[in-house]
């Protein structure tokens, strides 16, 4: 189905055969979720060569549109990249089931018994871009968190999707739950992702994963509700107290590990009192590690970087680029992010608890860190198994969304011919 004119009548077929699915999976046994995520990731593995050759079709088509180095890697699967989907899916697979977990219970002097549990959302949309991974991840918390998942990938990693899906299916099939449960979009054409933003008939909640243009399109066009997946705008302040060799470890570690994915730290901000000590050492290796980096003022007179523009402040590169700028005090480092980040993910380096306990009192990102690299901005190293991306809305879900996230609640309420007086 990559030719498919009629792109309304497709999603509302798919969005119908969402709607049984997660009728069904709303009360499946947490046995069979895991069954299913067993066999997938067995499946996965077995067809890795499989998953390879059409993953080399989706790298052509990237280089064909010219995605940068860092795009190119976001997309890129190797065994190793699959050693991870499988381990991914198998720590999804071992995660509790949140699904009927209760809250809390009371009982009330009318002699009612109330208890709050926990309860899927329906049906989740998720729309991504370029990493394929996000395919095993998405449909692995969504099954385990009992809803249905329509899914709509990225253009470029379209093949690669595709195989990983069917391996899915595959597991859906073995545990003897509905096939439609996990489903894939089956054509590029953008009019589909049109559709699914305006589908409040079938789908109950929408979730953007990817960069500034689609979460802007997402929120500006969606009728069903948005988790916010904003774009990771990432900030590391050293501060004064910081130790050295700490700071030199993890900002390195936080931009060149994986320079594409969202907790890849974007601006350095440097205490004045160590630009010419730790903060040297650390632009230096920045600049020999290949990073470009846009420098303020203050630091432009080490050799290599280059001068920031105004909108160097606030930008997600994605790329082998960061932004550098030296502050007087943790609270100028405080105002900097308060003004341009984005409430992903930022992080202090300071050996100082006083310091530290007032950058994160007085920060609200989703996620705060200390003395440790932002690349742990991730559902599978927060224990989750994997994540369906990082909210960095306040409302309901927020940082790394997994199965619990994915659930709402419902009370269950019990009474002996109770009435009320």
């Amino acid at each position: 189905m990559k030719d498919i004119e009629n792109i309304p009548a497709l999603m509302a077929e798919i969005g119908t055969k969402a709607r049984t699915a997660a009728a069904e999976l709303a009360f499946a046994p947490s046995d069979a979720k895991e069954k299913a995520l067993l066999t997938a990731a067995e499946t996965v593995w077995t067809r890795r060569a499989d998953i390879i050759a059409a993953n080399e079709e989706d790298m052509a088509f990237g280089r064909e549109k010219g995605l940068s180095p860092a795009m190119m890697d976001r997309l890129m699967l190797d065994e190793r990249r699959i050693q991870g989907i499988v381990d991914g899916l198998r720590a999804v697979a071992a995660q509790p089931d949140p699904v009927g977990k209760v809250m809390a219970e009371w009982d009330m002097p009318s002699g009612l018994h109330i208890r709050r549990v926990r309860t899927p959302l329906g049906v989740v949309g998720v729309i991504y871009e370029s990493r394929p991974n996000v395919t095993a991840d998405a449909g692995a918390l969504c099954l385990k968190s009992g809803n249905a998942v329509i899914l709509r990938g990225g253009s470029e990693s379209f093949h690669s999707s595709s195989v990983i899906h069917a391996c899915l299916v595959e597991g859906l099939k073995a545990a003897g739950l509905p096939e439609h449960a996990i489903q894939l979009i089956p054509t590029r054409d953008r009019a589909a992702v049109s559709e699914l933003l305006t589908m409040t008939g079938t789908v109950d909640v929408i979730v953007p994963r990817g960069g500034k243009g689609l979460v802007d399109l997402v929120q500006r066009e969606a009728r069903v509700p948005v988790f916010a997946h904003l774009e990771g705008i990432v900030h590391i302040y050293i501060d004064a107290e910081a130790d050295p060799a700490k700071a030199l470890d993890v900002v390195m570690n936080a931009k060149t590990r994986r320079a594409g994915i969202c907790g890849a730290a974007e601006c350095l901000l440097l205490h004045r009192d160590i630009v010419e000590t730790v903060g040297q050492g650390v632009i230096r290796a920045l600049l020999d590690a290949g990073v470009r980096v846009h420098a303020d003022t203050a630091l432009q007179k080490i050799e290599g970087t280059i001068p920031a523009m105004e909108d160097d402040w606030g930008r997600e590169y994605l790329d082998m680029d960061i932004a550098a700028k030296v502050v007087n005090t943790v609270d100028d480092a405080i105002a900097h992010i308060r003004r341009y980040g984005s409430g992903h993910t930022d992080c202090i380096l300071t050996e100082d608890d006083a310091a530290a306990d007032r950058f994160f009192q007085r920060l609200d990102s989703a996620i705060l860190m200390r003395n440790a690299s932002t690349q742990f901005a991730d559902g599978g190293e927060f224990g989750m198994g994997a994540e369906i991306g990082i909210a960095t809305g306040k409302l309901h879900a927020r940082g790394p969304v997994g199965a619990e996230q994915l659930t709402s609640f419902k009370y269950l309420v019990d009474g002996d011919g109770t009435v009320r007086t």
